[in-house]
């Protein structure tokens, strides 16, 4: 039997591609393997949005080289941001251990190299086509099956990643991700529908839709006439696709990420607000609290704007747990602008923040034209003391929730004790007896750390239907 390894880096829009290889090399007859040197095909996920990133997997690609020069038949692969959704030359150049250089979400080219190679027998191509075809089997809107990307059907735990949007349009000057991942295509809403129906059929309870910005989903229906691809569909916008998938049996949760503030429109707040089994979670980066940076970041508003968002959001969600993401260091980042976005996250309390620091990536605009002017032991000042003040903003809002029921969907138990997550994110531990892996439990909250909470059932039940709680609004 032949086995694969895949090694993936970044962020969960990788993970789904992973998944999604994963699944079209197990149709064809491939099984996982944990080890490398055990398998029949490697391929490495790639990512390239930090420095850092791309480092780990240039290390870990040279250090295949040796097992390569000792097994020629070995297929190696090369996926992600760093191949780019055009392989370049270049990269074939530097990388001859490499047979197959995959774009972003596609894993057609590896299949079809295996298939060239005679690795896979006739029966084994058939079980391919039959499985890719079955993996359409309701679609609707008249969508042609040459048309749809084929479905991940493996999956393992209680959630699962659904990318909906791939690409970007917004260049930001930080960002390689439009260089790397092309210009925005939304998924047709029945083909996103056909793979949540799927995911649920194997047990999974809760999806995350995915995007780089992901609250521009079906802006480019419009402009896919011609294409072959019978999917315009006007009108059909991220909070459509929530209403839709909202109707998937088995499903309990959906959340959604990463949004950008200039989309997170009142439509897609009200379906946060009205829909039960959608999470009241957000993620909308803000990455810098002064709009001198904002402008050279090319974000395209202002911290004003930021806070009436986040009011917006308070006010149409209550309880919204909010993430946001922030770029220390950035080119030109003066004291007293870093200050600001302190004095922002301060000002905002927000449940999350992911912070990092800024490193020129080629080809971007601020690579081209800013100096990286910001010294490393200042950004790394600036990255504790974000983090720091965030540890303090987190505890304080955990805090709160100690004497509250919260709902928990429980994902994997860790020793003793079951490991979940709230509607609006939160991690928290509690111990019961059974098997409560994929079931809601109610859970009353006895001790809060910033990152994470310790509770006991409130209810002992294990109802398979799902449990919908009234938000309680945190008073900030």
């Amino acid at each position: 039997m032949k086995r694969y390894y895949v090694w993936t880096i970044g962020c969960q829009m990788n993970e789904a591609d992973s998944a999604h290889l994963a699944a079209e090399l197990e149709a064809v007859g491939y099984r996982s393997t944990t080890r490398a040197e055990g398998a029949d095909v490697i391929v490495l996920n790639t990512c390239v949005v930090r420095q850092s990133a791309e480092d780990k997997a240039v290390g870990r690609l040279w250090s295949l080289a040796p097992l390569k020069a000792q097994r020629p038949d070995l297929v190696i692969g090369l996926m992600g941001c760093m191949v780019g959704y055009k392989p370049s030359a270049a990269l074939q150049a530097r990388f001859p251990m490499v047979d197959v250089f995959m774009p972003p979400s596609e894993a057609g080219p590896l299949v079809e190299y295996l298939r060239e190679r005679n690795r896979l027998d006739d029966e084994g191509a058939a079980a391919w086509e039959q499985e890719a075809l079955r993996a359409r089997y309701d679609l609707q809107d008249g969508l042609g099956a040459e048309n749809v990307r084929p479905i991940a059907r493996r999956v393992e735990g209680v959630t699962a990643h659904l990318p909906i949007i791939f690409g970007c349009n917004h260049v930001c000057t930080f960002c390689i991700i439009p260089y790397r991942r092309g210009p925005e295509r939304s998924r047709p809403l029945a083909e996103v529908q056909a793979e949540a129906r799927m995911f649920a059929e194997q047990g999974v309870k809760e999806v995350t839709l995915l995007g780089q910005i992901v609250d521009r989903y079906g802006y480019d229906f419009d402009g896919l006439k011609g294409h072959g691809l019978e999917r315009r569909q006007p009108g059909t916008d991220l909070a459509d696709l929530l209403a839709a998938l909202h109707d998937v049996d088995g499903l309990e949760r959906i959340r959604f990420l990463t949004s950008h503030p200039n989309y997170m429109s009142d439509r897609i707040l009200d379906a946060v607000a009205s829909l039960p089994r959608v999470c009241e979670h957000i993620e909308v980066p803000v990455q810098a609290g002064h709009d001198e940076v904002l402008s050279r970041m090319r974000r395209g508003y202002t911290v004003d704007d930021y806070r009436y968002l986040v009011a917006r959001i308070r006010e149409r969600v209550p309880a919204a747990g909010i993430a946001t993401d922030v770029i220390v260091g950035f080119p030109g980042e003066t004291e007293a602008q870093f200050q600001a976005t302190y004095d922002l996250l301060a000002e905002l309390k927000l449940d999350v923040v992911h912070v990092a620091m800024y490193s020129p990536r080629p080809v971007t605009a601020a690579e081209r034209r800013l100096d990286d002017d910001v010294p490393p032991a200042e950004k790394k000042r600036r990255l504790h003391a974000i983090n720091d003040l965030q540890e303090r903003i987190v505890g304080e809002i955990n805090q709160r929730l100690k004497g509250q029921t919260v709902e928990v969907l429980v994902e994997d138990k860790d020793r003793e004790r079951w490991r979940g997550r709230t509607r609006t994110n939160k991690l928290v531990f509690f111990q019961a007896e059974g098997d409560w892996r994929g079931k809601l439990a109610l859970v009353k909250i006895t001790w809060a750390g910033p990152w994470s909470m310790i509770g006991e059932l409130a209810v002992d039940t294990t109802a398979d239907e799902p449990i919908w709680l009234t938000p309680v609004p945190l008073v900030l």
